[in-house]
């Protein structure tokens, strides 16, 4: 009995072959990309144009703000990008390292993941928001005093989460504000000095254990 010749390999297995490659040489996703995107997306869906903007309101460190915005802007990009209120920082984006904690109506949230629209009428501060003046809030001095900080890239977020935590009444013992404020990462490691600080500035105002 003869053995079937292989048959020729289709447009799809040349295809895929080249896919197999590329993702090995290069290490995954990015090669894979730039084969898969015209493939990947309906030809409907890649023309879609953008949402049409929207006019937003937004009450940041005591002033008002009219924006035009993409309703999909977060409230972080609308901070950075249109504020210029540059004190919040991105991170992750997916609101893992609390780089970008901002206080929403005395609230700690994770500005990458609030929509700006959503934030209409809500009072939010920032980093830059904080101090009065030329007096730092007790936290910032505590931060300098306690040396609560390195590279410097955490800090903002740290501090807003910092004050949250005092506020809300987790500040009782080291083990308790490690516990409030794990969503918050020092990629430099400098936890023991952020508890200190928080410590400080819990006690002068009268929120600490």
């Amino acid at each position: 009995m003869h053995e079937r010749p292989p048959s020729a390999p289709t447009g799809t297995e040349v295809r895929r072959r080249e896919l197999l490659k590329a993702t090995v040489a290069t290490g995954g996703a990015a090669a894979a990309a730039p084969l898969l995107s015209s493939a990947a997306l309906p030809e409907a869906q890649a023309a879609t144009p953008p949402p049409a903007a929207v006019p937003v309101a937004l009450r940041v460190n005591g002033a008002e703000h009219r924006l035009t915005l993409d309703p999909r802007t977060t409230l972080l990009d609308a901070l950075r990008e249109h504020l210029h209120l540059t004190g919040s920082k991105k991170g992750c984006g997916l609101g893992q390292c609390g780089a970008c904690t901002v206080l929403m109506d005395g609230k700690r949230v994770k500005s990458c993941l609030s929509l700006a629209a959503l934030a209409q009428g809500r009072d939010i501060t920032t980093i830059e928001g904080l101090a009065q003046g030329e007096q730092l809030h007790p936290l910032q001095t505590a931060f300098i005093e306690r040396d609560a900080f390195q590279c410097g890239y955490c800090t903002p977020g740290q501090i807003m989460a910092g004050v949250a935590c005092i506020a809300e009444g987790h500040a009782g013992s080291a083990q308790e504000i490690r516990d409030w404020m794990s969503g918050n990462i020092c990629r430099c490691g400098a936890y023991d000095h952020i508890v200190a600080a928080i410590q400080d500035a819990a006690r002068q105002v009268g929120r600490g254990g």
